[in-house]
């Protein structure tokens, strides 16, 4: 599948070497991804809240070569990691002809997050965002005519051929991923930003991470995704994703926190309830997932308060509210849920707006 409108034109000339540096934040969806066709197409669409501390942080720097093929080390908190190389060099080899300067350096990527890798706060959102506005930061230098509108969207388009969900976090706060009926621009491609109306109870929304488990999944992503191919649900799955879509958009407008909440929470549990059904099965889920999930419940029935929670591919527990509400909720977590963390550690975090370069 080639997308001409990406395909640059040839550079003038390249430059010997130079630098660039992005953070990008993670995210977290509202309405999930769950399923992917070939060339990281979403088997239905997505809508996401970007954060804000919750991020990667990658240096990318390039010099000159004439050895053939790819080349380039990747350091991870200042460590030689090895084992990133085969998703890079995919990653590159899917991209090429996007950026056709990839095999005339030797790259060194240098990288580090401010959560635990590869523990469901979708790191690999953060991490392929941040690399792929790096190499867009290279081809600016190349093609400095490039404007900021075609800078986010090539972005976009080249994370996602990196990671589905990475597309959702160039830029905040509120993103939508994959084609659908009711929503205009929305595309298989990129990520854009919401274009609708959003309640002001919903624009200064928090994020709670409660990390239950910082140790490396059983099953990644990818496998989980390629599940759904021959899973027996998928179909009423992907039909339910165009369904709270629809209903997301009114939620939204109209500031109605009940319902937010409801198909918040719903999401969640489908994301879960997909994994426990395909063959094979599996549970990313700990014991202590669900105390706090039914200590929300309690809390939320005993309150009033508007406090939800929704899950990634993952055991760790993203607890959202209202800033309206954060004092008491706040406290809430520290006192009764923070015990079920690995640590007693957790992240409070916020609805960011979206990636940031940095000055080397």
């Amino acid at each position: 599948m080639i997308v001409n409108e990406f395909i640059p034109k040839p550079y003038k000339q390249l430059l010997e070497s130079g630098a660039a540096a992005y953070s990008a934040p993670s995210n977290i969806a509202l309405v999930k991804y769950w399923g992917k066709k070939a060339h990281q197409i979403p088997a239905n669409p997505s809508i996401s809240f970007t954060l804000d501390n919750c991020k990667t942080t990658t240096t990318l720097k390039f010099k000159k070569k004439t050895s053939e093929g790819f080349s380039f080390d990747v350091f991870l908190e200042g460590i030689l990691e090895e084992d990133f190389k085969p998703k890079i060099e995919q990653f590159f080899n899917r991209i090429e002809m996007y950026l056709p300067f990839l095999r005339a350096y030797h790259f060194v990527i240098e990288t580090s997050n401010t959560f635990p890798h590869s523990s469901g706060i979708a790191s690999s959102a953060s991490g392929m965002s941040a690399l792929a506005l790096c190499l867009m930061q290279v081809e600016q230098q190349l093609n400095p005519d490039i404007s900021k509108e075609s800078f986010n969207k090539k972005a976009s388009f080249l994370a996602r051929l990196g990671s589905g969900s990475a597309c959702r976090s160039i830029e905040g706060d509120l993103i939508v991923w994959g084609a659908h009926t009711n929503i205009e621009g929305s595309s298989d491609l990129v990520g854009i930003k919401y274009p609708y109306e959003v309640h002001l109870n919903f624009k200064n929304y928090r994020d709670t991470i409660l990390l239950v488990d910082k140790g490396e999944k059983q099953v990644s992503s990818t496998v989980g995704h390629n599940l759904m191919h021959n899973h027996p649900f998928a179909e009423q799955r992907f039909a339910q994703a165009h369904s709270n879509m629809d209903a997301l958009i009114e939620v939204l407008k109209s500031g109605d926190l009940n319902g937010f909440i409801s198909i918040v929470e719903r999401e969640a549990l489908t994301l879960h309830a997909m994994m426990m059904s395909s063959d094979p099965y599996f549970i990313l889920m700990k014991p202590n997932t669900l105390e706090i999930i039914n200590k929300i419940w309690a809390f939320r029935a005993r309150t009033g308060l508007h406090i939800c929670f929704t899950l990634d591919a993952g055991a760790n527990v993203h607890v959202l509210f209202p800033e309206s509400e954060a004092k008491q909720i706040q406290e809430f977590i520290k006192t009764e849920l923070a015990v079920h963390c690995q640590n007693g550690h957790f992240i409070e975090d916020k609805l960011g707006q979206g990636a940031q370069p940095i000055k080397i």
